[in-house]
């Protein structure tokens, strides 16, 4: 394998990586703060694609693209709030079978609207231009998705490092009765972080399907869960740790395929998840949580 080929590979998997990294960092997110594996998750990035294609049969894309993010967040604020937001008090297992219901639902709510056959995704002219670096060549979407991604990680660590809501997340993350007996509106804390990953989710979404070109109403199950092991092998919680995960699954799903093994690159994913758990639970970056007595 030449230079040039290797390259051009490491290019396409940080580009998928990227995308899997923005889709991660709403997993790690709301887990962090509810402690909750938001199941459906995968299914807001499947139905953002749906939006962009109904949004750009009507509009240009300089339009559908906000249209597709408002409508993607709002999307993500919605469902916490009628899904996940009655069962607060519940066990926890309650909150995780909900989302799972809500996984399973949003998938056959798109079957119904759409048909489970694939739809074209429409094409964003400059993000499918061609551009050439010395030898490698590609569209821009996949040069620009690792540097998309990790502009909005640095912007989101300082929103949590240094704003109010990002304080009042933190708080709730480290012990969630204290936070509220402190004053914090935990409603806002929680429905800002669930607008926030739907956010990302739907920008992944715009990457991701770009170079893909189709939807159907599945597309969000598998990288769904990618990016899950993706937050779990960055250590859950860790937004850092988040994006590496998604670099990590990115570019050795690529490598899988260029080496001839595509049957198996999907096994790659959750090989490294096994593995992960096996030797460091706590993921990469994540930190061993003490039990409370």
């Amino acid at each position: 394998m030449s230079l040039e080929t290797v390259l051009q590979h490491v290019l396409a998997g940080i580009s998928l990586g990227g995308a899997y990294a923005l889709i991660a960092i709403g997993y790690t997110m709301v887990y962090g703060v509810l402690r909750l594996i938001n199941f459906a998750h995968g299914e807001i990035f499947m139905i953002a694609g749906y939006l962009m294609i109904f949004s750009m049969a009507s509009m240009p894309w300089q339009i559908a693209i906000p249209v597709v993010l408002i409508g993607t967040t709002l999307l993500g604020v919605f469902i916490e709030r009628f899904a996940y937001s009655p069962l607060r008090s519940a066990p926890r297992m309650s909150i995780m079978i909900s989302a799972i219901g809500v996984s399973y639902l949003l998938q056959n709510l798109a079957t119904y609207l759409f048909t489970a056959l694939p739809r074209g995704y429409p094409v964003i002219p400059f993000l499918k231009k061609v551009f050439q670096i010395g030898t490698i060549s590609s569209s821009l979407v996949t040069f620009i998705t690792p540097v998309i991604t990790v502009v909005l990680v640095i912007l989101l660590v300082q929103l949590i490092t240094h704003t109010k809501i990002g304080m009042a997340m933190r708080a709730v993350s480290k012990d969630f009765e204290t936070a509220t007996l402190m004053g914090i509106q935990l409603n806002s804390v929680i429905s800002a972080t669930f607008a926030i990953g739907s956010f990302l989710a739907g920008v992944g979404s715009i990457l991701y399907f770009t170079d893909r070109m189709s939807v159907n109403p599945f597309s969000g199950a598998l990288p769904g869960l990618k990016c899950f092991v993706a937050a779990v092998l960055g250590g859950i919680g860790s937004i850092p740790g988040a994006m590496i995960g998604g670099f990590i699954l990115g570019l050795g799903e690529t490598f899988m395929v260029a080496l001839g093994f595509s049957t198996f690159s999907d096994a790659f994913t959750f090989v490294i998840l096994v593995l992960m758990l096996l030797f460091k639970p706590t993921g990469l970056f994540g930190e061993m949580e003490a039990e409370k007595v």
